[in-house]
């Protein structure tokens, strides 16, 4: 298979790092594969509904990323892996998993993925998608409410109770660790096309 690239794509929460991730792939097809960090939610089917909605789901222990990491290092082998799958309308891991073959190019999204020395020890990337906190906030409202089956107070409670904490204390400081940081959110066109032609210079040389 040659070399194989790893890139990670961080940023808060409505950064626009899934759009940026998306278009990426879209551009270069299957020679990319994508996971993501949203899928290692830890599991807690020891816990009631209404403990789990509790949780705090925005600090770096809510995932675990030991596994993700023993996943990626497969990956970066030329195994395929099986990857976590989650629920997020019951807020915890579904029984299903999700194959995921090997390919040149894997990409590695997340909020969380440049808090892990681990994980970051095995990106030769990794940017950081940047947006402004009013517009992320409105986008996470969106999500969650339309994709995720959350109500609109739920979703503003734990915005103010930890998501945006747990931003301020973890995810921001993690930009430091980044090689690119992208203005805009996930539709910085130059930022695209800077990245798709390193993959495809990537791709031609391994």
């Amino acid at each position: 298979m040659g070399d194989i690239l790893v890139i990670g794509i961080a940023g808060g929460t409505g950064s626009g790092k899934t759009t940026f991730t998306n278009e990426v792939k879209k551009r270069l097809g299957n020679e990319v594969t994508v996971i993501t960090h949203d899928n290692y939610y830890r599991e807690h089917h020891e816990l009631t509904y209404e403990e789990r909605t509790r949780l705090n789901y925005d600090h770096p222990d809510s995932y675990d990323t030991e596994m993700m990491v023993a996943d990626l290092a497969a990956l970066k082998r030329g195994e395929t892996v099986e990857i976590p799958v989650y629920d997020f309308a019951t807020y915890d891991r579904s029984n299903e998993t999700l194959v995921v073959p090997p390919s040149r190019v894997i990409i590695v999204e997340g909020i969380m993925i440049l808090t892990s020395p681990e994980l970051r020890s095995l990106m030769d990337i990794k940017v950081f998608v940047d947006a402004e906190a009013d517009v992320r906030i409105l986008r996470r409202i969106s999500r969650d409410v339309s994709d995720r089956g959350r109500s609109l107070e739920s979703v503003i409670t734990q915005y103010l109770t930890t998501v945006k904490p747990m931003h301020e204390m973890f995810v921001e400081p993690s930009k430091h660790f980044a090689d690119i940081i992208v203005p805009q959110g996930g539709r910085n066109e130059v930022a695209i096309e800077t990245l798709v032609a390193r993959i495809e210079a990537h791709l031609a040389n391994s």
